[in-house]
Formats: structure tokens, C-alpha cells, sequence
């Protein structure tokens, strides 16, 4: 672990290369980046310049090509599966476009989730807790089809909430939902996550501006807005 001045994110020449039926894509080609503890960070760019590959490294579902990724003061490139998992449970909350709940599971058992992996014996009531602050205390019971899309997103912030991260990301969470919607999540996003780390994802310049700080992603690149 790093010292308290350490920043949540730190990426030196961060490269990812995958491979493809057409041969090897370069996905990120040396992304430098930094984010204070704290900070609201959106990242922007055209479709392909690689944001959401980039969240997953962040998160450490995808692993650095070459390069250094350090993130909450762990050095992602040097754990192995299980430690990259017991990262994420500590640290790190994800609510992506798509709502991605069970469906065989309630809302509450759905906000629950991580924390069951956690091992925590609070799970449900903290997640009780996750559902009342997004307005579904009466929804609990209620399963994914049961819901509306804007419900549905409602669910899948609570979970990424639920056990308290300090990094939340978040990949284009209104993708799927109209306007006014996803105006009311996004106000939910910005109000709950309240002195966490976030990283959003958006091609929305409304919902980036409300962010501290823009970093543009093209062509696998930064082209401005790294550094705190």
C-alpha cells in the first residue's frame, strides 16, 4: 500500500494488445493518467478509442500489455487472479450501461451480491440501506423484469454502492435509458458518491462538465486531461 499522498489512479505508459481474428489490435497505445482520492474524473472519446477497455484495467478485469497500473495504492500488473479479485470486493463498485442484474434474483438479493462474495454477514441490510437511498425500499421483493429500465440502473448503483468502494466507475450508465431518466440517475450517481473516486465514461458533454475534470481518449491515446 502507498502512502496517504498517493493518487487512487496512477497510469505510466500503460499499453493493452489484444488479440483478434484479423491479428493483434493495439487498444491502448501508452496512456499516461492520474486521478486525486476523491476526484470526479469523465473520460471521453469516439467509439473504439478504447474508455471502456480502459475501465477494465482500472478495475483489473483486463490485464496491461506493458506498463504501470496502480490503483488505491496496488500495483495491479504484479497480483494474481484471486488478490485482483479480493481488490475489486474492497475497493472498487462498477455500473456499466447495460444493468447486468441476475434475473433469478430479487433486487435486494441483487444489491446484495457483492457483499455476499465479500463474506459479509450485513450484506442484505446494507443493501437494504444501497436500495432506500435510490428510492426502491418498496421494490425489494421485485424481480429484474419486474422493474423498469431506470429501477433497473437504480438496482445496479445500489449494488456498486453497497459496499462502500473507493472507486466507483461507471461506463455510460444512462446508455439505455431515456433523458429525463437517466438525468434522475445520474443525480443519484453524483449525490451518493460523494467523496469516492469516479470515473465516468460518458459522450454526454452535460454530464462530463459536472465532472472536475475531462480526460479525451482518441486512437488508443490521451490527448489531454491526464493529470490531477
Amino acid at each position: 500500500m502507498g502512502g496517504p499522498a498517493e493518487k487512487m489512479i496512477a497510469l505510466s505508459d500503460v499499453r493493452l494488445t489484444l488479440q483478434s481474428r484479423a491479428g493483434r489490435v493495439n487498444i491502448l497505445r501508452g496512456v499516461d493518467l492520474t486521478a486525486a482520492s476523491g476526484e470526479r474524473l469523465a473520460v471521453m472519446g469516439p467509439s473504439g478509442a478504447g474508455k471502456t477497455s480502459l475501465l477494465m484495467l482500472l478495475a483489473g478485469l483486463e490485464r496491461a500489455t506493458s506498463g504501470s497500473v496502480r490503483v488505491a495504492g496496488h500495483d495491479l500488473s504484479a497480483m494474481d487472479e484471486d488478490a485482483l479479485a479480493a481488490f475489486r470486493r474492497e475497493n472498487v463498485g462498477i455500473v456499466f450501461q447495460g444493468f447486468h442484474l441476475v434475473p433469478a434474483m430479487t433486487a435486494l438479493e441483487n444489491a446484495a451480491l457483492p457483499l455476499d462474495f465479500a463474506g459479509r454477514r450485513d450484506a442484505l441490510d446494507r443493501a437494504r440501506e444501497a436500495l432506500a437511498d435510490v428510492g426502491l425500499s418498496d421494490r425489494l421483493d421485485h424481480f429484474p423484469a419486474e422493474l423498469s429500465g431506470g429501477e433497473q440502473q437504480r438496482v445496479a448503483l445500489a449494488r456498486a454502492l453497497a459496499p462502500r468502494p473507493r472507486l466507483l466507475l461507471a461506463d455510460e450508465p444512462t446508455g439505455n435509458l431515456d433523458s429525463e431518466t437517466g438525468r434522475r440517475v445520474m443525480d443519484l450517481l453524483f449525490s451518493l458518491a460523494a467523496g469516492t473516486t469516479l470515473v465516468l465514461v460518458t459522450h454526454d458533454p452535460g454530464l462530463a462538465a459536472r465532472c472536475g475534470r475531462v480526460a479525451r481518449l482518441r486512437d488508443g491515446r490521451m490527448t489531454d486531461g491526464a493529470a490531477a
